[in-house]
């Protein structure tokens, strides 16, 4: 920084950065070199392909598809050099909020602190100069105080006809309380059936420790059946080709279940139960639970059952008591409970 004649500071021009390698061909290499070099653990890697993936259009200037569009749907092929365009931060900022009208503000919010994380992990790299999302805001997002699923919802969850992978895969994330993409990155290899517990990989890469109850301890036998490794969650098809070898199972040539997917059809089986008043016309339009909704149930009730908070704090896997406030908040059925015992007219009923 320097004074001028007048007093006010001027702004030298930033230096350069002399690139450590050369800038990759295309965005899609970027975004693998950023996934491999900057040490994103395998258990976030899906997420942050997704989330890069769908900035991928916004940043050719192309508006990323939404809904049962994007499964599938092919990004643009551009050389990571064109974020520096001049005329990209316009363009992007009118992208990125067209996006949001139609996406909840967390999933925004999310998506622009991955693309953030890459863009500078990119510019430290010497790739790409600039950075086109500046100007964008992160959206409000108000608390959602119904995140926590009621006891009977949790019972109705259980009595769905759906297939054994579903059933094992949602007994495991509630009984564990474990991330969905920590679950879904299990290997059979992993698992330690006889002591109910798997090693995942967390937040961060560090190796740790998930246990379940006896419905999960049920049900896994029947979905190993008499495999030894791969991945624990399959697909139904066979993997396709360019599969990386760690999502295919080698006894089946299966691929590992991604995270959209499991989630697309939690969503799609639970949508008559996050909305029993709907008519069956409607059901379709409407949004069902999502997974993380079992984690932070399966918490929130450990919480109202009185554990302890260390004994949260190592089901959870936070490193801070400040995040186990948002399960401290009594679920629907505890505050139900806690009205109908103080309800006078009731009592005289009886």
């Amino acid at each position: 920084m320097t004074e001028s004649v007048s007093g006010s500071a001027l702004r030298l021009p930033r230096a350069r950065v002399v690139p450590l390698s050369p800038a990759p061909a295309s965005y899609a290499a970027a975004v693998e070199r950023y996934l491999t070099g900057a040490g994103i653990a395998k258990s976030s890697a899906r997420i942050y392909r997704i989330s890069l993936t769908t900035w991928g259009w916004m940043l050719a200037g192309e508006p990323a598809p939404t809904g049962p569009a994007r499964r599938g749907a092919k990004p643009p092929d551009f050389p990571v050099a064109a974020i520096d365009d001049p005329a990209l931060p316009e363009v992007l900022a009118e992208l990125a909020a067209a996006r949001a009208d139609e996406m909840d503000a967390d999933t925004v919010n999310r998506e622009l602190s991955i693309a953030r994380k890459a863009i500078g992990w990119w510019q430290r790299q010497g790739w790409i100069e600039g950075d086109p999302t500046i100007g964008i805001k992160r959206r409000p997002a108000p608390p959602d105080r119904t995140k926590a699923l009621a006891e009977n919802q949790i019972a109705a969850l259980w009595r769905l006809d759906v297939a054994l992978r579903e059933k094992t895969q949602w007994k495991m994330l509630y009984e564990s309380a474990a991330r969905a993409d920590e679950v879904l990155c299990l290997n059979v290899e992993d698992l330690y059936p006889q002591d109910k517990r798997g090693k995942i990989t967390a937040k961060g890469g560090a190796t740790e420790w998930i246990h379940w109850q006896s419905g999960t301890a049920q049900l896994l036998p029947r979905l190993i059946a008499r495999r030894t490794r791969g991945p624990l969650f399959l697909t139904d098809r066979k993997a396709p080709a360019g599969t990386p070898t760690l999502d295919v199972c080698p006894e089946t040539g299966r691929a590992r279940l991604s995270y959209r997917r499991a989630e697309e059809i939690f969503e799609e089986n639970t949508r008559l139960l996050a909305n029993p008043l709907a008519s069956p016309e409607d059901i379709e339009d409407l949004d069902g639970w999502t997974l993380h909704r079992l984690r932070h149930s399966a918490l929130t009730h450990d919480a109202e059952d009185g554990t302890s908070t260390p004994m949260l704090l190592a089901r959870s896997r936070h490193a801070s008591v400040r995040s186990l406030e948002r399960y401290a908040r009594p679920s629907v059925d505890s505050v139900a409970r806690h009205v109908a015992e103080r309800d006078p007219t009731a009592h005289r009923r009886t």
